[in-house]
């Protein structure tokens, strides 16, 4: 703990002798994290009615960690597992009678921790996983008779049919897949997916953001989150938490240094976004919004493959000829693939002058207008040239919830309610996982 700032004694007192250190011999929930700076937590949770009953944790981090560790856990017994998963970094910071700005990140690694912890159990937990070694007969994950994953299929192996069945308990939590694409590289597609996310979000809704650019993952600069990393808990990867609406996750967080390269071929690729469905704790969603590469090659076919039903695609452009000549291509690839389009997006579509007002069309106006209606796709809207838009993705700042009445900000707004008001129109079924 720092010398020169003057902790108040329950801090001294959980750093000194920390409450419910080491690991519980029996759990139903469990989650391992590793922060920034490169502490790592465990927390072990004993739940009885829905209850925390005894909770526990070890950490081979600072006494900072280890006051922040011993607190958390002593907050979250007794409680609800719904009300422990919403402790906070505050809260911890609070009962402890505050840190200084360097350590206070051990109190969101302990709150990052329990939440994860929690959530293992709410996905499964220890006492309710099965034994993934031996091949399900059958799908227990929702009641619906007409489920393909119910029963194996003839040309199946039993693994093969075991890794479905995985992939297809995932999946039937989410109730709708949005898939973010472009034709074209640089028309701001990752802009797009990152604020439609956050929108959603904000708008109440539980969202996934899944980042499967895997050679240039641009979602956690986008939102803040560089250095973040992910949770493992019961053989589950834990998703990075932005709200407690959105969940993130993206290959950017596995990378040790921003430099580091992944150079990857096609069959490897589809394996890692198969794991980022199938072995991520998503828990229920309303939506999942993919951010995917440009183009129509390995990591967009991947995932037109793998997230089956309800999904669409937002299919983002630019107004000038030459991004709308790739984009109509990658229009034609969503109905060779039968994945239908949501609508298309025209970003960066004029600038309104800071000084006067007057409109200017930098990359022309209403391609993306004109590539709907000869497409005969919904039209979604368009998005302006703002320089704000640049600065909160430098800054990690989310545009719509900083800017939400600048001129783009309202036309996200205006493209989210399109999207909802067409969901509307085509409900869509969500299937929770039945409780044991």
């Amino acid at each position: 703990m720092a010398s020169d700032f003057e902790y108040a004694a329950v801090a001294v007192e959980h750093a000194q002798r920390p409450r419910n250190f080491g690991a519980l011999d029996s759990y139903d929930g469990h989650a391992r994290v590793t922060g920034p700076c490169g502490d790592t937590m465990d927390v072990w949770l004993q739940i009885r009615d829905g209850r925390i009953q005894q909770a526990s944790f070890t950490t081979d981090g600072c006494a900072s960690s280890l006051a922040c560790g011993s607190m958390i856990t002593q907050l979250a017994t007794g409680r609800t597992v719904e009300a422990a998963r919403g402790i906070q970094q505050e809260d911890v910071l609070g009962a402890l009678g505050g840190f200084p700005e360097e350590t206070q990140h051990c109190a969101l690694l302990a709150a990052d921790t329990l939440r994860a912890a929690c959530e293992d159990f709410i996905n499964g937990g220890r006492l309710d996983r099965r034994d993934e070694s031996a091949a399900p007969s059958s799908c227990e994950s929702c009641d619906t008779a007409s489920c393909a994953a119910k029963a194996r299929r003839q040309d199946e192996s039993e693994k093969e049919f075991a890794e479905r069945q995985a992939l297809e308990r995932r999946l039937c939590r989410i109730g709708y897949k949005f898939l973010v694409l472009s034709g074209k590289g640089g028309v701001g597609k990752s802009t797009v997916a990152a604020n439609l996310a956050v929108s959603l979000a904000l708008a109440g809704q539980r969202v996934g953001l899944l980042d499967i650019d895997i050679h240039g993952p641009s979602i956690p600069g986008l939102l803040g989150l560089q250095g973040q990393q992910i949770g493992v808990a019961g053989g589950d990867l834990v998703p990075v938490r932005m709200t407690d609406h959105l969940a993130v996750m993206s290959i950017g967080f596995m990378l040790s240094s921003r430099k580091d390269a992944v150079i990857w071929r096609g069959p490897l690729k589809f394996s890692v976004i198969r794991q980022f469905l199938k072995d991520v704790a998503w828990g229920d969603l309303d939506y999942l919004v993919v951010d995917s590469p440009p183009g129509t090659g390995d990591e967009p076919l991947s995932i037109a493959q793998l997230v089956g039903s309800p999904a669409a695609a937002v299919v983002v452009t630019t107004p000038q000829e030459l991004a709308i000549a790739d984009v109509r291509r990658c229009v034609s690839f969503c109905e060779a693939v039968s994945l239908p389009v949501a609508g298309i997006v025209e970003n960066m579509s004029g600038l309104v002058c800071p000084t006067c007002g007057e409109h200017i069309d930098v990359f022309k106006r209403g391609g993306g207008k004109a590539l709907a209606d000869e497409m005969d796709v919904p039209y979604l809207g368009a998005v302006p040239i703002d320089p704000a838009i640049v600065e909160s993705g430098d800054a990690g700042i989310p545009f719509v919830e900083a800017h939400r009445q600048s001129a783009a900000g309202r036309a996200f707004a205006e493209i989210v309610r399109t999207i909802l008001a067409g969901q509307e129109q085509e409900p869509v079924t969500t299937t929770t996982k039945r409780e044991d």
